[in-house]
């Protein structure tokens, strides 16, 4: 049996958890309400401050289903009580962020300016202190969401290889090359 699809999701007190006839999975709490819709085949029980997703055979359509619902269903849970958050680092010269609101302004070194709307779903702040790169940081209950919009936001300028420079996620560790100047000896 699945290791992730066969352990409990415990529910912690403020959370409400309902699922309707046509599997439509709805996580209420206190930072907000987030909807996922379950395939037909897996069934969801819940019982004493536990919900436990079950599987009806051993094929392994069902087996990767089973594992799958049941993080998508706690990354819910854990969305509508704690939330997540990233922060993304902009390392290079002349690299600033900027927001009003939802708006997202981004200067990367090209000869224009990078606008972003972001959904209302997710809440962002810039900061910019002097001698350090200035850093991104998004909130928002749903994690696959936040981790979309941070991935589209990295892929403006992906940070390269020799001097590091780009939108990297605060703590990423990259891969470094020496570079030219290495290989003469």
């Amino acid at each position: 049996m699945s290791r992730v699809g066969k352990a409990p999701i415990a529910i912690p007190s403020g959370v409400t958890v309902t699922v309707s006839d046509d599997n439509l999975v709805t996580v209420k709490g206190p930072k907000g309400e987030l909807f996922q819709a379950v395939d037909k085949d897996i069934t969801i029980a819940q019982e004493d401050g536990h919900l436990t997703v079950q599987r009806p055979s051993e094929q392994k359509r069902h087996k990767a289903l089973h594992g799958l619902y049941r993080a998508l269903i706690n990354n819910m849970v854990i969305g509508v009580t704690e939330g997540y958050k990233l922060q993304q680092e902009l390392v290079g010269v002349g690299y600033r962020a900027t927001n009003t609101g939802n708006t997202l302004d981004l200067v990367l070194g090209y000869s224009h300016h990078y606008v972003f709307e972001l959904p209302k779903e997710i809440k962002v702040t810039t900061t910019a202190e002097k001698g350090k790169n200035p850093i991104i940081i998004l909130e928002s209950t749903d994690k696959q969401l936040i981790g979309q919009v941070a991935a589209k936001i990295r892929s403006l300028r992906t940070p390269e290889p020799y001097k590091g420079k780009g939108i990297k996620f605060v703590g990423e560790i990259l891969r470094r090359k020496a570079g030219k100047s290495a290989s003469k000896k």
